[in-house]
Parts: C-alpha cells; sequence; structure tokens
C-alpha cells in the first residue's frame, strides 16, 4: 500500500520519520508531504499560500528521514495537502494516511480544531483510510513508545474494509515498558488544553491556556491517557443527524412550472472533481501572499 505521512507541526518535526519508518517496517511504500511551518489548530482548514496560482514547495525533509523517501515541504494546511494528495499531487493517491506524530495530545472534543486530525478527516472524506497520531509532551522522549502504538494502529486500519472513519490515537510519553497498553476510548468532554478569556479590553481579547485536569469521566481518552494507557477512538467527518428532529422548512412563491426554470450558482471553489483543486504545485522558495 502507499502510505502519504503528514502533520501540523511542520516538515522539520522529528515524528513525521517515526510514523513514516513504522510504515516502512510494514513494508508500506511512503511518501511524507507536510507544512513548510506549523499549522496547530488549522482543524480542515484548506488554506495555502500560492504564487501565480501554483501551491508552492520547500526543499525540506524530517531529521532522519531515509534517503529513500521522497518528501515534500508545502506551503499549505495539513488538510489541504491530503485534499490534493487524493488527486495525484505528490504520485499516485495515498491508500493511507497516517498524521503525525502530533507534539501534544489530541484528545476529547477539541479534536475538532486539530490540524492533525483535520488532515485525516480530509483524507477519509476521498476515500482514504487515514490515523492521526499525537503523544502527550511537547518534547517528547519516548518515540520508541509512539512508534510502537502507531504500527499497531495501522496494521489494523490498513485490514478494515471501510474508508469514512479516522482512528485516533494518543500515547503517553513513556518507555514502551512503562506503558500500560492500548485501549479504545470516548472522546471527553474537554480537550488536554483549556483556554479562558483573561482579559477584554477596547480593541483587544487576551486569552489564557492551561493544562486540563484529568475528570472523572473513565473511559475516556484524557482519563486513561493521563493513567499511562495509550488510547484509540474513532471519529468521522461530517455527517447528516438522523436523530429524528423536525426541522422547520417553508415553501417559497415560486411553484409549479415557474420552480422548474430557475437554476441557481452555488459558488463552488472546492470539489471532488480534479478541475476544482486549487492550481498546480510549484516549486518555490519565496514567500507568497
Amino acid at each position: 500500500m502507499r502510505v502519504l505521512v503528514t502533520n501540523d507541526d511542520g516538515i522539520a518535526s522529528a515524528g513525521l520519520t517515526v510514523l513514516a519508518e513504522a510504515a516502512l517496517e510494514a513494508g508500506h511504500e511512503v511518501v511524507v508531504a507536510a507544512p513548510h511551518r506549523q499549522y496547530s489548530g488549522a482543524s480542515a482548514a484548506l488554506t495555502a499560500q500560492e504564487q501565480d496560482g501554483h501551491l508552492v514547495l520547500v526543499d525540506e525533509r524530517p531529521p532522519g528521514l531515509p534517503d529513500g523517501v521522497t518528501a515534500f515541504g508545502v506551503k499549505a494546511a495539513p488538510a489541504l495537502i491530503t485534499f490534493v494528495a487524493a488527486f495525484g499531487a505528490f504520485g499516485p493517491k495515498p491508500d493511507v494516511v497516517m498524521s503525525g506524530i502530533n507534539l501534544g495530545a489530541n484528545t476529547g472534543r477539541a479534536t475538532l480544531h486539530s490540524g492533525t486530525v483535520g488532515a485525516a478527516l480530509s483524507a477519509s472524506s476521498h476515500g482514504i483510510r487515514a490515523m492521526a497520531v499525537s503523544i502527550a509532551s511537547a518534547k517528547p522522549q519516548h518515540w520508541d513508545t509512539a512508534r510502537q502504538v502507531s504500527a499497531r494502529g495501522l496494521h489494523w486500519l490498513v485490514e478494515q474494509p471501510w474508508h469514512d472513519r479516522v482512528l485516533n490515537i494518543n500515547v503517553p510519553d513513556v518507555a514502551p515498558d512503562r506503558l500500560r497498553g492500548l485501549r479504545a476510548a470516548s472522546l471527553a468532554s474537554f480537550g488536554a488544553v483549556q483556554a479562558r478569556v483573561k482579559e477584554k479590553g477596547s480593541g483587544y481579547v487576551q486569552l489564557t491556556y492551561s493544562g486540563a485536569e484529568a475528570e472523572e469521566e473513565p473511559g475516556t481518552d484524557h482519563y486513561l491517557l493521563a493513567r499511562g494507557w495509550a488510547t484509540i477512538s474513532m471519529v468521522r467527518a461530517p455527517v447528516d443527524d438522523e436523530t429524528g428532529i423536525v426541522l422547520p422548512t417553508f415553501d417559497g412563491a415560486v411553484a409549479g412550472d415557474d420552480a422548474e426554470k430557475i437554476h441557481v450558482s452555488t459558488g463552488t471553489v472546492m470539489s471532488s472533481g480534479n478541475d476544482a483543486v486549487a492550481g498546480e504545485i510549484a516549486e518555490d522558495d519565496e514567500e507568497s501572499a
């Protein structure tokens, strides 16, 4: 299988190499395409820096990446990278996307904002199996543990028949012999980091961020992670909510034969068609707006 490795911490992150090596050891073909800078908190944004309508590449590689692995630094958000990868931007369409290894946990409902998870969700929306991996440290000391858990997740993922769900994996930064194991987990009702308004003034709002305590939510990702377990959760891209809620509707003034004559443009910029992808890719080190 062909595996694309990406992240939201940027092309210089060692976490890319860890995932690439795990995929190589499993016998997969690997290509790396990651943002040229950090895109943490980008969610599934399709933003990029372009020059003359082209996405811009930079000549950079993750530290320690094996010489035989092709790598692209891209001036784009991670979700856009997996979006264009689905249409052959970095070689044949990947069968699997591995996103990470993120520096810091991605737990709870705060995964909504994660660029790491957003890249995986973007891939899944184009029929690509995907997983996001995070390690609970800003300066990891135990990459081997994350590599071991990632390899388990990848092995399971490639055996599954579906492509519309994403594995979200979180690993504690502990030595392999200190890891309690891997457990399936639901999403906590909060994230690993919580933001609060510290001060409001004329023309500004100042926020403060703090780590969240593991509240008593047994079975959730944050709760288990704080107690030494690696966690694995299943998340999905947006789907219709079919809970039977009756939504408000009304009929307009136009009806009957007149309604059949109305054709309104939807103003689509991005779509699943090859001709709608945002521009070609060009190698250029110059910054563009």
